[in-house]
């Protein structure tokens, strides 16, 4: 098996510089080969490129301008490898990470395949944070920490693998973004392939943004679900409403508490007060717990309302999710 790994960049040469310098570390001893996607960036990487090529088997491409999902299809359609890994620019990767995929290949094959995320020591203190908000069993994003289950795994492509045969057959990801990660995946299901976490096989995400950017970026997946939910409505899912109900609960619980009704308020500071335990027992620090109170609610606050405005116009209304939410989806190039 010959692994080609797909990294997209866009206007990020440093963060590309990080992740080859964390593959020089790797343990794994077979031939492999980095493609570098430059997806219409300003700020080129190709110099930062240049200085691996002798250290690593790379090649890099630029291509105009066409979102993260088309970048990946490009990469893959160049590549040599018959089994393909995807990696985002900001994931610094471990060294037994290929070693570890190719044990669960070898093991018990699937032609699609995702990992999790965890946090360095050298995280700010804002991305371990979110670290926790994007992975703990507590919040939505429990999914990314591995709480699905094993053999139904959506993979994330900030770290995901797919086999040449499924990607050639699904023609990969769609223009929608974000979103397209679980897109790809209910394709896939319906044509037959497999999905599944591989538990040892994470990365260090380490997601370059502020509370600002992490709030648009939760609202977007947000407005992706009820879109598609609207494509394939028979993987819909009443859970997927409980961000929304969740904060609109809290409002609730807050209205209620000025008329002496407690209750309901007090649930909700028992939540957080688990949150805070929990990140704390896991970061040991008092500073990223109470960090991680605030990821918290900005991602529920985010998702919980994207969703309901995108459930509203797409699900209610019947809009068009291109008309709706224009900012979710890239238009291709023919």
């Amino acid at each position: 098996m010959y692994f080609s790994i797909i990294i997209p960049v866009y206007n990020r040469p440093d963060e590309i510089k990080e992740l080859l310098e964390s593959l020089l570390n790797s343990d794994y001893n077979k031939e492999y080969e980095i493609v570098i996607v430059e997806d219409g960036s300003s700020i080129s990487c190709k110099e930062e490129v240049e200085k691996f090529k002798s250290r690593l088997n790379i090649s890099y491409h630029f291509k105009e301008n066409s979102g993260p999902g088309d970048s990946r299809n490009y990469g893959m359609k160049v590549a040599e490898g018959d089994y393909f890994i995807i990696f985002d620019s900001d994931c610094i990767i471990p060294a037994q990470y290929l070693s570890e995929v190719e044990k669960e290949l070898s093991s018990s094959y699937v032609d699609c395949f995702g990992g999790s995320d965890a946090a360095l020591d050298s995280f700010s203190d804002i991305q371990k944070a979110i670290n926790f908000a994007m992975t703990s069993f507590l919040t939505t994003g429990g999914i990314r920490g591995g709480s699905e289950k094993l053999n139904k795994f959506q993979p994330r492509s900030f770290n995901m693998g797919i086999s040449k045969i499924a990607f050639e057959d699904s023609h990969g990801f769609g223009n929608i973004h974000p979103g397209e990660d679980p897109d790809l995946s209910i394709r896939l299901w319906k044509m037959g392939y497999q999905t599944r976490l591989f538990p040892k096989a994470f990365v260090y995400h380490k997601r370059r943004i502020d509370w600002d950017k992490f709030s648009v970026q939760v609202n977007k997946f947000g407005k992706a679900r009820p879109i598609l939910n609207s494509w394939y409505p028979e993987y819909s899912k009443l859970t997927f409403f409980f961000p929304t109900l969740f904060i609109l609960g809290l409002f609730g619980a807050i209205a209620l508490f000025l008329f002496n009704i407690e209750w309901p308020l007090l649930c909700y500071l028992f939540y957080f007060l688990m949150l805070f335990i929990t990140a704390f027992i896991q970061t040991k620090s008092i500073t990223i717990a109470l960090l991680s109170l605030a990821a918290v609610y900005k991602q529920f606050y985010g998702y919980g309302f994207g969703f309901l405005d995108s459930f509203i116009k797409v699900g209610l209304q019947k809009q068009k999710p291109e008309t709706a939410f224009p900012e979710l989806f890239f238009k291709l190039k023919p």
